[in-house]
C-alpha cells in the first residue's frame, strides 16, 4: 500500500490533526452549554419566566439527540466531509437566524430545532473519523475530539457576556452564528476516513473485534441485549450531568449559600474544565479498563457525589464544589465512554449508524433530567429533592453495567 498521508503529513502523525479539527468543531458546537448566559436577558427582553426561557435549550438538546440517530446512515453514505459541512451550515444558520426572533417560540424553532439538528448531524462526523483513524487508541482519540464540546462554556461564555452587554442579546446570536457558519464549514473539509485496510504501524485488531465477529450493522445491533444496556446506562449517566449543568447556579445560591459572582466567576469555569477533562480522561481509561470497568467507576462517583450532597450539602460551599465538579466530570466521561463502547461492542464498519442510535440516550437523559429537576423543585421547594433519584439511577446503572457488560458474552456469536 502506498504511503497514506493526512493533512500533508504521514498518517501516523497527521491523524492527530484530524483530532484537532474535531476538537475545534466541538468547541463551536458546545456553545449550547453556555445558553444560561442568554436566559436572564431574554426574560427581561420578552417578559417571560424561567420555564419559557429554558425551552430553546431543552429543545436544542432533544433535537440534537434525535438528529444523531437520523444522520448516522447519511454519514456512512455521503462521507463525513459532506455531512459535516451540511451540519455546520445548519448550526451557523440556526444561530444566525435566531437573532431575528420576535419571541421565544420563534427562537425555539430557529435556535432549538435548526441549530440543534445541525449539531446532531455534524457531531458524529469527527467522532466517526477519530474512531476509524485510531483503532489502537479509540477512547483517547474520541475523548480529545469531544473535549472541545465540554470546554466550550469556558471559552465562549465570556465572549457571549461581552457581546450581550455591547451589542444586545439577539444580535449576539447572529454574530456568533455568522462565525460558526464559516468556521464549521471550513473545519468539515479535511474530514475523511482512512483507506480500506489501513492500520497503524505495528497494530493488529484483537480477535474479539475482527470483522465478522463484532462488526454489526444496526439491525443486528438492535437484536443484541448489550445495545439496550448501553442505551439505558448512557441515559442514566447523561441525566446526572445534564441535570447538574441546568441547576448549578440556583443550587449554589439557594442550597449551598454561595454568591452569584462566586458561582459565575469561579464555580462554572471550574466545572466546565472538569466536563472537558472528563472526556479524554475517561476515554483513555476506557482503553485500559474496558467500557465495563470505566462505566462502573463513573456510576460509583455519581452515586457518591449525589448522595453526599443530599445528606451534607445544605449550606456547604466546599461540598457543592466537590459534588458538582464530579457530576460535570462524569457527563464528560459518558460522552467518551459511550462512543468508545459502541465501537468496542459493535465494531467500526457501521459506526455512524450505530452510534447515532445509541446517542438518542443523550437526548432522553437531557429531557428527563430537566423535567425531573423542575418537577421535584416545584413540588418540594428545594433542589435537594433532586438528588435521591440520581443516587438511585446511579446504583441501577452500576448494576446494569456490571451484568450487561460482562466480558463473557461476545457480540456477533450466535
Amino acid at each position: 500500500m502506498a504511503e497514506v498521508r493526512v493533512l500533508g503529513l504521514p498518517a501516523e502523525s497527521g491523524r492527530w490533526g484530524l483530532v484537532a479539527v474535531g476538537f475545534l468543531a466541538n468547541l463551536c458546537m458546545g456553545a449550547v452549554y453556555a445558553f444560561s448566559v442568554f436566559r436572564t436577558p431574554l426574560e427581561s427582553l420578552w417578559g417571560i419566566g424561567a420555564t419559557a426561557s429554558g425551552l430553546p435549550y431543552m429543545v436544542f438538546l432533544g433535537v440534537f439527540g434525535a438528529g444523531m440517530a437520523l444522520a448516522g446512515g447519511i454519514v456512512d453514505r455521503w462521507g463525513p466531509r459532506k455531512v459535516g459541512a451540511f451540519g455546520g451550515a445548519l448550526v451557523g444558520g440556526g444561530w444566525l437566524l435566531a437573532g431575528l426572533s420576535p419571541n421565544v417560540g420563534i427562537l425555539t424553532l430557529l435556535y432549538g430545532v435548526i441549530g440543534g439538528a445541525g449539531v446532531g448531524i455534524l457531531y458524529g462526523c469527527p467522532i466517526a473519523v477519530s474512531t476509524r483513524w485510531f483503532p489502537d487508541r479509540k477512547g483517547l482519540a474520541v475523548g480529545l475530539t469531544v473535549m472541545g464540546f465540554g470546554l466550550s462554556t469556558l471559552v465562549v461564555a465570556p465572549l457571549m457576556r461581552h457581546l450581550i452587554k455591547t451589542a444586545g442579546v439577539l444580535p449576539t446570536f447572529s454574530i456568533l452564528g455568522g462565525a460558526f457558519l464559516v468556521l464549521l464549514v471550513l473545519l468539515a473539509l479535511p474530514l475523511r476516513y482512512p483507506p480500506q485496510g489501513w492500520r497503524p504501524a505495528g497494530w493488529s485488531p484483537p480477535a474479539s473485534t475482527s470483522p465478522g465477529r463484532a462488526d454489526l450493522d444496526r439491525r443486528t445491533m438492535l437484536r443484541s441485549p448489550r445495545f439496550y444496556v448501553l442505551w439505558v446506562v448512557y441515559a442514566f449517566g447523561c441525566l446526572a450531568g445534564l441535570m447538574a449543568i441546568g441547576i448549578t447556579q440556583p443550587v449554589g445560591e439557594q442550597v449551598a449559600g454561595l454568591s452569584p459572582d462566586l458561582i459565575a466567576g469561579v464555580a462554572l469555569p471550574l466545572f466546565a474544565l472538569c466536563n472537558a477533562v472528563g472526556r479524554p480522561l475517561f476515554g483513555s481509561l476506557t482503553d485500559r479498563l474496558t467500557p465495563r470497568g470505566t462505566a462502573l467507576l463513573s456510576f460509583a462517583l455519581i452515586f457518591i457525589a449525589a448522595g453526599a450532597f443530599r445528606v451534607w450539602g445544605e449550606g456547604s460551599g466546599p461540598l457543592f464544589f466537590v459534588s458538582f465538579a464530579l457530576l460535570w466530570l462524569n457527563l464528560g466521561a459518558w460522552l467518551a465512554i459511550a462512543p468508545t463502547a459502541t465501537a468496542t461492542f459493535f465494531g467500526t464498519t457501521h459506526y455512524g449508524k450505530n452510534y447515532g442510535l445509541v446517542f438518542t440516550a443523550y437526548g432522553a437523559g437531557a429531557i428527563l433530567g430537566m423535567v425531573l429537576s423542575g418537577i421535584l423543585r416545584d413540588a418540594t421547594g428545594t433542589y435537594l429533592s433532586v438528588f435521591p433519584p440520581v443516587v438511585a439511577l446511579a446504583g441501577a446503572g452500576f448494576l446494569l453495567a456490571l451484568v450487561g457488560f460482562s466480558p463473557a458474552r461476545r457480540e456477533g456469536r450466535r
